[in-house]
């Protein structure tokens, strides 16, 4: 469960958001399942409305009382301010997300003034992890509707067919970490709710073929396991009021054929493409325990013994 608030100018908008005698709150209440609270301000003569419920519930009923308002339902980029103090999203538990090097600053930065944004480099850089809580900065501010993650399945082909169980059971092991970070900041429930309303879909890169998502924030991970054909479909699949993020390391490729790269290509392509932005992490921007730093600094020196 979470509360969010939204203020309002005075009494007059209050009626409009809420309704008169609050006719329109109790409706909301009943059709979004959440709770209302309400504090006029003395100082300032506005009101402060206060929604608790689930994650996703609160998004709609927040949209709701724009509508009553007759706010447009996607701010503009102008309108838009994703972090504040340089927070970028606050969990219901644990310390608030933020950028924490200059290099994932940039990529923040990139991911709210682009359509599509690359992040490249090495293991935690924070790529994905920051993509998430991008996702769902946008989300709150009503930038885009739903969260679309996926990536390559390398190691079973992309064809699940021969594993064992449902679709959710042959991909559950190669989607764990996407899992993983949706976990770390909405928690079970929150983020249960939201795969059960669609609001997250969490899918194998296969299984985006011949899809157009609207509205959507749509985050490729591990893209450097996809080969050209790949990388196309999946940039291909973006539509109106959407945004992608590609993330991946091109020093960690799985592909048999590791000279056909979409990852690499797509950067040959792309890179002074209108709208389109690179960002380059380095083992500088390494978040994890801070040996992995040190470990990828000794393996880039070996690597460089063994390639000279």
């Amino acid at each position: 469960m979470i509360t969010r608030k939204i203020k309002l100018k005075d009494s007059a908008e209050l009626v409009r958001a809420m309704g008169v005698q609050d006719s329109k709150m109790r409706e909301m209440e009943r059709e979004f399942k959440v709770d209302f609270f309400v504090l006029h301000e003395a100082a300032d003569g506005g009101v402060e409305i206060s929604v608790r419920g689930s994650n996703s519930r609160v998004d709609k009923a927040l949209a709701a009382i724009r509508a009553n308002l007759g706010a447009p339902d996607l701010p503009t980029k102008s309108a838009v301010k994703p972090m504040v103090e340089g927070v970028l999203f606050r969990p219901a538990r644990g310390k608030p997300i933020g950028p924490r090097s200059e290099h994932q600053t940039e990529y923040v930065d990139a991911i709210f003034s682009n359509n599509l944004v690359f992040g490249i480099g090495p293991a935690g850089t924070g790529k994905t992890f920051l993509a998430v809580a991008a996702g769902l900065r946008a989300l709150e501010l009503g930038i885009i509707q739903k969260i679309v993650l996926t990536r390559p399945i390398v190691e079973a082909g992309e064809n699940l067919g021969y594993l064992p169980g449902d679709l959710y059971e042959k991909v559950h092991p190669y989607l764990m970490p996407l899992y993983d970070a949706f976990g770390a900041m909405l928690g079970h429930d929150d983020f249960h709710d939201l795969r059960s309303e669609g609001v997250v879909e969490i899918v194998p890169l296969a299984y985006m073929r011949g899809r157009t998502l609207d509205n959507a924030f749509m985050i490729l991970d591990e893209a450097q396991n996809t080969v050209p054909e790949q990388m196309k479909m999946f940039l291909t699949r973006m539509g109106m009021g959407s945004r992608m993020i590609v993330n991946g390391d091109i020093t960690q490729v799985d592909l048999k054929e590791k000279r056909r790269c979409g990852l690499r290509q797509a950067e040959e392509i792309l890179g002074a493409a209108p709208g389109v932005k690179f960002v380059k992490f380095g083992k500088e921007d390494v978040v994890r325990h801070p040996l992995v730093r040190e470990i990828l600094h000794s393996y880039e020196k070996w690597e460089g013994r063994a390639n000279s």
